[in-house]
């Protein structure tokens, strides 16, 4: 059965995103389901996703969104003032001579290629800005519904980019972090606040190992902490002739490797390596790299991107030397996985050197708790492995060094950050004993 109100130009529908905070979230609602009604309707035939070749009427759009093509970026421009959609003025499907008429209207406006690239680029500037959104909330049932609001805009824009016969869709996220002030005041030139520009490209279908093609809720929760405690995390320059040096395992898309690195400028007495294992994860990182560190500007990565297979490691350089500060965000998919990093930073990780009183690495790692699906109780494999340091030295002594958990927290969801299926955090600090 067909609904009664019929789909509208999203061009004409969606409310601008520059004054996203302002929209009510009923009238958020009602532009996705819009958007829903016009591309993926759940009663509708298999014609209207696949309709003939149709005549597209030219039309221009009342408001700009800076080119015509279908965006790589997080960014919608549909934030001009424009006349709010009002839903009781659409147009009502009539009575059964007109229905054929309206519905070849109704096919040319999904194949218009002009009002499905504006849809597109407002549904991914919407879940890119929606925290700001959903933590104007005036009540728990808002925020609700709110983040409900913004599942639905997400499944809206997975259909769309698994609809592209292109699979070369990605998404451009923009994080800024907020750097603690007395920070910047022992630095001087560190700016109030960190920008990531980040490229989430999309998943393979094929291979499953690709999971770092995107940002994973514990990436960011671990960035934004670096920004507000760098010192608690041992993100200082070093002093005198030392080399800080540091290493990121599974580094996906380089959040951490880059606000790390942001964090340290200007010095240039930092190391940082990247790794991960997948081919098109390094290289998309060195692209994510590039973009935050171009060449024209004043800033230096000094990140290097390094292929690392934690079940079976090259320790070549620059892995032949150790590290001071180890960096993993989750990172564990497989009760193996665990085990392979552990090996990993007992090899990896710099032990205490009593000879110069320079104080043991640490292996700083977030992991999600997953109460659901495949990857539920992986952070469990962690606990396993990684005994406290306080039941370590109560145990008997011996001579050797070993790792083992120093710090250990657990950090709750932060507004629409991390996946349905995460519902907490641990953030784990691990050194040797």
């Amino acid at each position: 059965m067909f609904p009664t109100i019929a789909p509208v130009a999203p061009s004409l529908s969606l409310p601008p995103l520059g004054r996203l905070d302002a929209h009510s979230t009923e009238r958020i609602s009602l532009a996705l389901q819009n958007l829903r009604l016009l591309y993926f309707p759940p009663t509708l035939s298999a014609v209207v996703f696949s309709p003939p070749e149709l005549t597209i009427p030219k039309r221009n759009i009342k408001h700009s969104i800076h080119d015509t093509s279908v965006p790589d970026s997080g960014y919608a421009s549909a934030e001009e003032d424009e006349e709010d959609f009002d839903p009781t003025t659409a147009e009502v499907w009539g009575s059964n001579e007109d229905t054929d008429t309206d519905n070849n209207d109704l096919d040319i406006l999904h194949a218009d290629p002009l009002e499905r690239a504006f849809a597109i680029k407002w549904v991914t500037g919407f879940v890119t800005r929606s925290d700001s959104w959903i933590s104007a909330s005036e009540s728990d049932s808002e925020t609700e519904e709110r983040t409900e609001a913004l599942d639905d805009a997400t499944s809206i824009l997975s259909a769309f980019i698994g609809n592209e016969d292109d699979n070369d869709v990605a998404l451009t996220r923009i994080f800024t972090f907020p750097v603690a002030s007395n920070y910047i005041a022992g630095r001087g030139s560190i700016p109030e606040q960190i920008n990531v520009e980040l490229n989430d490209a999309p998943l393979s279908k094929e291979d499953h190992t690709s999971v770092g093609l995107q940002s994973w809720g514990s990436s960011i929760i671990l960035a934004d902490r670096f920004c507000l405690q760098p010192s608690f995390f041992s993100l200082v320059p070093p002093s005198g002739d030392e080399t800080l040096r540091i290493l990121e395992l599974g580094a996906g898309t380089g959040m951490l490797s880059i606000a790390a690195s942001k964090i340290l400028h200007p010095s240039p007495a930092v190391e940082i390596v990247a790794t991960d294992y997948h081919p098109d994860v390094l290289q998309n990182l060195a692209k994510n790299i590039a973009t935050n560190f171009p060449i024209s500007s004043t800033l230096n990565p000094r990140i290097t991107v390094e292929a690392l297979d934690w079940e079976a490691p090259n320790y070549d350089a620059p892995f032949n030397k150790p590290f001071d500060i180890i960096l993993a965000a989750d990172v564990v998919y497989h009760p193996c996985h665990a085990q392979w990093i552990k090996k990993c930073v007992e090899q990896l990780l710099a032990r205490p050197n009593p000879t110069t009183r320079r104080a043991g690495g640490i292996f700083w790692l977030i992991i999600p708790v997953r109460t659901t699906g495949r990857h539920e109780g992986m952070d469990t494999t962690i606990e396993r492995l990684f005994a406290d340091a306080t039941a370590s030295q109560t145990s008997e002594v011996t001579a050797e060094l070993t790792l083992a958990v120093l710090h250990r927290e657990e950090v709750g969801r932060q507004g629409s950050v991390g996946r349905a299926d995460e519902g907490a955090y641990k953030l784990f600090k691990i050194g040797w004993i």
